[in-house]
């Protein structure tokens, strides 16, 4: 592990999404993240099980990771929410672009073909206000 114990999420290309089953089990995931208006986003396919446990519990954290999901920094605590509106989704995928480029429209253009598109899910995650 790098020695840092925070990270910025918009700067990293990869992070360790950690969603909860309802018994409490984490679950791990590797995904794209993207900075949009100081929250993340990262996207899914919508009956994915991470977007399925964000619905039964909106607290998750992340940590940085490599390609292959081993952690790269401390984890940190954040909410996440299914993004519904339109508007933010056109951002969110705008964000993504910009980010990864290449690689992100391939990703796409993959997911219009295949259908899939359609049902991908829009992941907002927000880390709470910490009062001083």
């Amino acid at each position: 592990m790098r020695g840092i114990s925070i990270f910025d999420p918009a700067t990293e290309k990869y992070v360790s999404l950690a969603t909860y089953r309802r018994n409490g089990v984490e679950v791990k995931t590797r995904v794209w993240i993207a900075e949009v208006a100081r929250r993340y986003y990262v996207f899914s396919a919508g009956d994915a099980g991470k977007v399925k446990r964000i619905r039964g519990t909106p607290r998750v954290r992340i940590a940085a990771c490599d390609v292959r999901g081993n952690i790269q920094s401390a984890w940190m605590e954040a909410h996440a929410r299914i993004v519904s509106d339109s508007a933010l989704i056109a951002q969110v995928r705008e964000a993504l672009r910009s980010k990864y480029g290449l690689l992100m429209r391939l990703t796409d253009v993959m997911a219009t073909i295949t259908g899939r598109i359609r049902r991908r899910a829009y992941i907002e995650i927000e880390f709470p206000v910490v009062r001083r």
